[in-house]
Formats: structure tokens, sequence, C-alpha cells
């Protein structure tokens, strides 16, 4: 398949508003595709050359690439730059131009050069990365260029996630979204989007529906419920355990000891490989007496003098790609394992709550360095044994409890009732935190019109639709300074027009409106129910809205579709009338 077919496909679906039809025509791509290209093609669709996990990392900024482009169309670099800003858009600028091209690459050609400037590094580095791009843009027709540029500057923004590839590939291959539930499975166990492509073209839906574990490739972690009281957990799940909530990084630990050289991994909520942070911990758990290992657990920085855990914006310190020697050093962390999923060779997906976690301890039993622990874990008969324990944590200064059923298997990537989070209250009635996504801003007035922004726009994520829909304008909770980083923030992912993975009411309309990238954390007093959002609106039901949000920090942990759900917010709404 040449590349030009891919391009071209990707600027229809860039035209079309309609998320089916947009699905429609990935599908149909996808099914001229050998499993190879629908690897790469499922890949680069959301920006990316490499799944999360590995990262994708191309060093080339947005100036150097005006002077590639300027380069490219025979134009001068300001000319260029202008014209860039007057679109809004690096790419647009390339699709306008006119070169003569002497053969069309393939999809293969493509990545594979691209995979070559990707690697480029040491002296002169930035010099040959150049050279390559633009003989690689040379080789491309205009439309094919731009969608290259975009991937380069991680700018690409097709206006869809991995679920609507989920449902492209059930309609590639079944013509209808039924095989949704086995292909999302099969993702969840093995979080390479591409990686699934392939093994569905190559062996069909029967290869996802026993797709295996594969340790180096992170499972996408399971998520717990929310319930407003100790009350409500009891009548919700009867005896059960509970483990302290810890405020840190949460982690999924793989261990690899089959070859010559250990591998160890620790891959973060949002599947990006934050190994190279925690020479402390992988020394640590390098002493684990197993061939090969995924477990789960939480990332704490500790005061070794006093033995108290520190707040989480001390914790987030170690989440650095310079001077990581020194941190362990001044931060040191602990990691409390809360769960086991695999064990040399063998699943434990499917083993109950309570077996996973005899095997846990049985692995931890004399083990020699505390700064890998099990966490602890009480078992809880009644609402009031919950409440006290419950009580005795937040006096120790930690989050609260995440509730367990005994009897409960693991299930990547679901949300369920199996696990339930029991949080402090703190002002407000509103239990709980809400992850938000920003997807606009608002010019500011008085002395925020020096800043540029005065209130932003937020929303949460609708899983089956695929979308983003506003639930609350915040312009409370900042500092000066926090203002002016938010600008900054949102100024680099800003876009010229609504994303199309956007809904809202002309009446909110930003003036400035941002791509679905940064996740906030958001406190309001209550949830209540809205004719102006967006979120859970339905012809016979009116949106949800926050009651007056307050802006409280970043969820750096967390992707645009890891934030809070439509549906749990339908949960939270309803939890207010059960306290």
């Amino acid at each position: 398949m040449i590349f030009k077919e891919v391009a071209h496909t990707f600027d229809q679906m860039e035209a079309t508003s309609g998320r089916l039809a947009m699905t429609q025509l990935l599908a149909n791509l996808l099914r001229q595709a050998s499993p190879t290209e629908a690897s790469i093609i499922c890949t680069i669709s959301l920006g990316q050359l490499n799944p999360p996990y590995i990262g994708t990392q191309f060093a080339i900024a947005e100036k150097n690439m005006l002077k590639i482009v300027a380069d490219l169309l025979g134009e001068s670099e300001e000319s260029a730059s202008a014209e860039a800003k007057k679109v809004g858009d690096v790419g647009l600028v390339v699709q306008v131009g006119t070169w003569e091209t002497q053969k069309e690459l393939t999809v293969h050609q493509v990545y594979t050069a691209l995979h070559e400037i990707e690697q480029v590094s040491g002296t002169g580095s930035q010099e040959e990365r150049a050279k390559l791009l633009g003989s690689l843009l040379k080789a491309l027709d205009p439309i094919s260029a731009k969608f290259v540029v975009r991937i380069v500057l991680g700018k690409l923004r097709l206006g869809f996630s991995d679920m609507t590839i989920i449902d492209a590939l059930s309609w590639m291959e079944a013509g209808n979204k039924s095989l949704r539930p086995v292909i999302e499975d099969a993702y969840n166990m093995c979080a390479d989007i591409g990686l699934i492509a392939r093994t569905l073209k190559e062996q069909g839906i029967e290869a996802l529906e026993h797709m295996h574990i594969k340790v180096g490739v992170p499972i996408l972690p399971a998520a717990a419920e929310r319930l407003p009281a100790a009350k409500a957990i009891i009548e919700k799940i009867g005896d059960c355990v509970a483990q302290p909530k810890l405020d840190g990084f949460r982690l999924q630990i793989h261990i690899d000891k089959t070859g010559f050289q250990p591998k160890i991994h620790f891959f973060s909520r949002n599947l990006q490989d934050m190994s190279f942070m925690f020479p402390d911990i992988t020394q640590a758990v390098a002493k684990l007496d197993v061939e090969l290992f995924i477990g789960e657990g939480e990332a704490i920085v500790y005061d070794p003098h006093t033995g108290t855990f520190l707040p989480f914006q001390e914790t987030v310190k170690r989440k650095r790609k310079h001077g990581i020697e020194q941190a362990a050093s001044e931060l040191p962390l602990r990691v409390f394992l809360f769960d086991i999923l695999y064990l040399n060779g063998h699943s434990l997906l499917a083993k109950t709550q309570a077996e996973r976690r005899q095997k846990l301890l049985a692995l931890f039993k004399n083990f020699p360095d505390d700064r890998v622990q099990v966490i602890e874990e009480k078992k809880i008969h009644t609402a009031k044994e919950l409440e006290d324990y419950f009580n005795q944590n937040i006096a120790s200064g930690l989050e609260g409890l995440v509730v367990k059923k005994e009897d409960s298997i693991y299930q990547p990537g679901k949300r369920n009732f199996n696990w339930i989070k029991l949080k402090r209250q703190e002002e407000g009635h509103l239990e709980d935190t809400i992850d938000c996504v920003v997807l606009g801003y608002y010019a500011g007035e008085g002395k925020r019109a020096g800043f540029g922004i005065g209130a932003f726009l937020v929303g949460v994520y609708h899983k089956t639709e695929d979308r983003f829909e506003t639930v609350a304008k915040i312009g409370t909770g900042l500092t000066d300074i926090e203002w002016i980083e938010l600008k900054v923030r949102c100024d680099k992912y800003s876009v010229k027009e609504k994303p199309k993975n956007v809904v809202c009411v002309k009446d909110l309309t930003p003036d400035v409106w941002v791509s679905p990238e940064i996740v906030c954390l958001v406190r309001a007093d209550e949830i209540t129910m809205s004719p102006v959002h967006a979120a859970g609106k339905t012809s016979e039901h009116l949106g949800y809205a926050l009651r007056f949000p307050r802006f409280m920090g970043y969820r750096e942990d967390k992707t645009a579709t890891e934030a809070t759900t439509v549906a749990e917010v339908a949960h939270l709404y309803k939890d207010q009338f059960v306290r």
C-alpha cells in the first residue's frame, strides 16, 4: 500500500464530523492493508510512531520544522513562519505547496524513514534529522507531507482515540461493532493497538479471544468505582477487604529474568515507561525471586528519619529526566504492591483477589529490601469496622481506602465495583474530585487581561462515543502564576477550530480552543443538572455540570481518555442524594 492512500484517507476523516463515517473510512483503509501495514496505520493514526509505552521523540521543534518547510517550498523562513501563524498549522503550509516527486513511497518506506529520523543522535544530529526529513517530505505529495509534518511535531490530532480504532477493526472484520468487546478485552490485556491490529489481520478474532499477557507490554490497569460512605459500600458488596489509599504514583512493574540481563520496567497509569526514573526501586525489585513477574503498586516518597509519607507534590518531583541519582537520594521512594497479575509464565487475572494476595505475600516472605513491600490489608465485615479503619488512615495523613471484593478477578481496563474508593471529604458536598480535560480558555478581564486568560472550559470523557463533553467553566482556584502557566500549557495545544471530538454549545464557545490533552483536578460543591453543559445530555435528559468548580492542580499521570467519564459523573450525581 502506498502512503498516499493513507494520507488521503486521513484527509477525508479530517473533513468528516460524524464518528461512524470516520470509523468506516478507517475500517475500509485497514481492510485493504497487510497485517504489518494495518499495525503501522493504527499506530500513526494516533500521532505516534511507537506504542505509548515505548514513546515517540523526534526532537524537532516547530522553529526547525519551519526552516525545513521553507527549504522544501523554496521560500524564506520568515514567509513560512508568517503563513503558519496565519493558518495556525505548519502542516497546512506544506499542503498548499508544489514540488516534483520522483516516486510514490509505500507505508512501510515512510514508517522506516520516520524511524531512522527518530533514532538519529549525537553530534550534528539536528542537521542530520533536518536533512533526512527534508528528503522524505520531498518524496511525498503535499497531502502526505502535511500528515508527516504533523506526526513529527506531535500535532496529528485526527479527533479520535484508540476506542475508535477498536470500532474500526470490528467494522473491518465483521461489518459492524459486534466484535468490539473481544477486541477491547485483548487491547486491555496487551496495550499495543498496532499489535492488536496485526494479530487480528494475521490470525483472526480467535487469536484475540485467547490473547496472552506479554511481559514488557503493559496491561491497562483496573480502576475503582466510587461510593460516598462506608455504609453504602457494605450494602453494595458485603464482606470485603480494605487497603490504605496512598497518594503517589501508580506503577505497573514488569520483570523478565529469562535473558542474559534482567529487564525491569515501571509503567505509569497512562502506560509511559518510567523505568529510568527509579534506579533505587529497580535495585530493590531485582532481588525478587522470580523469572517473569507483573505486579501493581503505589510509589510514594517517605521521610527516612520519621518514617512518614510526604505529600504528592514531593513524590511528583521524582518524575524527571535529569538529576535522577540526586533525586533518588533526596527523595527516597517506597513501593507498596497491592496486586500481582502474572508470575513465571502464568496469568493470574482469573484468580480471585484473595488468591492473588496469597501469591504476593508468599513472594515477599523474608524479602530483604523494605523499599518494596506488600500493602497492608484488613478484613471488613461491618460498616462500623470500615468507618473506623477509614478514620485511622485519614488520621495517618493518607487519602482514604480502596475496598475490594475478595472473590473478584482482575479485569484489565475495567472500572467496576470489584474495587471501590472511599476518600476523605474536603470542603464542599461532592465527596471526590473530578479529573477534567481542558477544552479551551477565555480572554481575561481587568487584572487577568494582562494574562490573556481569565477562565477556562473543561469536559469529561464519553467513552462509548469517544468524545469530550463540557461540564464546567472555571474561573477560580489559581494564583496569578498558575493562570500564566495554564495559558502556556493551553497554547501548546491550541487549535483554530473546535476539535471534532468535543461537544459544546455555541454560548460556551471559548476564545481559544484547546485540543483535549491537558488533564486537571477539579473540586466542586456538587453536581447539578444543566441545560447548557453537554456531559450526559440527550434529547430527554439535561446535561451534568459542576457547581462552584475550583482548579486543584494537574493530573500529569493521566491521558485525556483516562479522565473522569460521563458515566462516573452520573454515579457521583446520584451519590449526592445517598449522602
